[in-house]
């Protein structure tokens, strides 16, 4: 049994009965992974401002994807939702998709959304998902995930697709400081969602052992 194996813990979609044949379990996992796009795809075209930027639920759809689903399964979603929003699905935050999106600023924090998810869905496998102080320094970790790529690409594509004169104020302002607040806020309301979720399924688990 390896390391990874043995200190995995069930993660929320664990608690679905699993069926009994492989063919089942696979259908089971696929469907679990389309209802993560579906709720990332719906955050996204929730907005609000804080400031002079719109910020979206889309991170927060992907760190609780992540933390439902598993690493793998909420990696598998967020890999869905970019290729289906490239294939010209309208799920991105905003009006615009298809293949020509790789060209917007922005397409590189939705590269950055696979491993975030992935990370979310980590902390979840280790039971930080549980407790909310946790949670909330691990769904921190998993946010900060999409910026280690989505900054450098911005600065790419603002300096040759745009033309723009690509400096670090100018990228801060751009893609770093309008969401320092929003994502802390996320990361706390995903840091109280998940475990009240995970009260509430003890609590019908109890229930139903009556």
């Amino acid at each position: 049994m390896s390391l990874s194996t043995a200190v995995r813990r069930p993660v929320l979609a664990d608690l679905i009965a699993r069926p009994s044949t492989r063919a089942h379990a696979l259908a089971t996992d696929a469907a679990l992974v389309l209802a993560g796009v579906a709720l990332v795809a719906l955050l996204a075209k929730v907005s609000f401002f804080i400031g002079p930027v719109p910020i979206t639920g889309q991170t927060l759809g992907v760190i609780v994807v992540g933390a439902a689903l598993g690493a793998r399964r909420g990696a598998a979603a967020l890999t869905t939702y970019m290729l289906a929003g490239l294939a010209g699905a309208p799920i991105f935050a905003g009006a615009l998709a298809g293949p020509a999106y790789v060209l917007n600023p922005a397409f590189g924090f939705i590269i950055g959304f696979i491993p975030a998810a992935f990370v979310a869905g980590w902390v979840a496998e280790r039971a930080w998902d549980r407790k909310p102080a946790l949670a909330f320094a691990g769904f921190v970790g998993a946010s900060i995930v999409p910026f280690l790529i989505g900054v450098p690409y911005m600065a790419v594509i603002l300096g040759t697709v745009v033309g723009a004169e690509v400096t670090v104020a100018l990228v801060l302002e751009a893609g770093v400081t309008p969401f320092i607040v929003p994502g802390l806020i996320k990361a706390a309301f995903a840091a109280l969602l998940i475990p009240a979720a995970w009260l509430g399924a003890r609590a019908v688990e109890r229930r139903s052992r009556r």
